[in-house]
């Protein structure tokens, strides 16, 4: 029986945690995290799968400290594989597995490298996106591929859809890799850098509203952070509004000499945020003092807005 150690967390974790156990692997060992009192838990657990399934797990501070390291080597795992674990491992951890470390990225790598990728993907507009299952290197998400699935991203779909899709994708490409890599046929691609990009994490004040950038580029912005993200947000008179989902307007702001920021009607009645383009962008939910407003509701809350 092949024997791995596993570290997880979120959706993928569990979904490609549950693809292991379903193809006979012996999962010796589950490293996960401590959920954030700080953060919203809107996701499934890892802990709660290797407590159905009687798998040992720990939720070190530090995975690379010296007595974890040598409590895994003891196990002698000839595979890790990394479902979306937080944290990076370090040289001395990567050299334990005698067949391989692996990592499940949620994008088409070479693609958006590093955090968040489905957000960032959202973010700028991409039309696909996917999960990749890589061979793990110090470097992070650099080392060969294994297995990529593509999924769409509609011109709708909020980053919270995206996931769900990428979460399937990669329990996809984890099933039918899976049998090659313990087979040992597995292909190992070597990735090419140059035709993607690094991205770092993202911080709730990266939600702020630019009413200078597009209608297209702000609407971008709301997809990529709307809830369970933080939110998309700005400053509207006297309170602080979250855009939780919009449209861009077909036709340009009635105004003559539209403001960025301003509230204007569209030619068909429709009242929006004037972007930097001229265009509309049209509420279909705002979060205004923690209360959710719908279309019409937040066609009447900006009615109320004085400007």
């Amino acid at each position: 029986m092949t024997r791995a150690v596993v570290f997880a967390y979120h959706n993928v974790g569990v979904r490609c945690l549950r693809v292991l156990l379903d193809q006979g692997v012996d999962v010796a060992l589950v490293l996960t995290h401590e959920d954030s009192p700080t953060e919203t838990i809107w996701y499934d657990s890892v802990a709660q799968v290797c407590a159905d399934h009687s798998i040992p797990f720990i939720t070190p501070d530090d995975a690379n400290a010296p007595d974890v390291v040598a409590r895994i080597r003891a196990l002698a795992p000839e595979f890790f594989f990394s479902f979306y674990y937080r944290k990076m491992l370090g040289a001395d951890l990567l050299g334990i597995p005698t067949r391989g470390a692996l990592n499940m990225h949620g994008s088409l790598l070479p693609k958006y490298r590093g955090r968040v990728p489905v957000n960032w993907a959202v973010l700028h507009g991409e039309r696909e996106t996917g999960a990749s299952l890589h061979y793990m290197e110090i470097k992070p998400d650099a080392g060969n591929l294994v297995a990529q699935t593509a999924v769409p991203i509609l011109g709708d779909d909020t980053a919270f859809e995206v996931f769900q899709k990428v979460t399937v994708a990669a329990e996809l490409t984890l099933a039918r890799a899976l049998p090659q890599l313990i087979a040992g046929t597995a292909p190992s691609v070597p990735l090419n850098l140059k035709a993607g990009s690094y991205f770092s994490g993202r911080k709730s004040e990266d939600g702020r509203i630019d009413w200078t950038r597009t209608a297209a580029e702000v609407n971008n912005l709301v997809r990529a952070v709307a809830p369970p993200y933080p939110g998309a947000f700005a400053d509207v008179g006297s309170k602080r509004i979250i855009v939780a989902k919009a449209r861009v307007a077909a036709a340009e702001a009635t105004s003559s000499v539209p403001v960025a920021g301003q509230i204007a009607r569209t030619s068909n009645g429709s009242s929006g945020f004037v972007c930097g383009d001229g265009k509309l962008l049209i509420p279909l939910r705002l979060i205004v003092e923690d209360k959710t407003l719908d279309a019409s509701a937040s066609q009447t809350w900006l009615a109320t807005v004085k400007q």
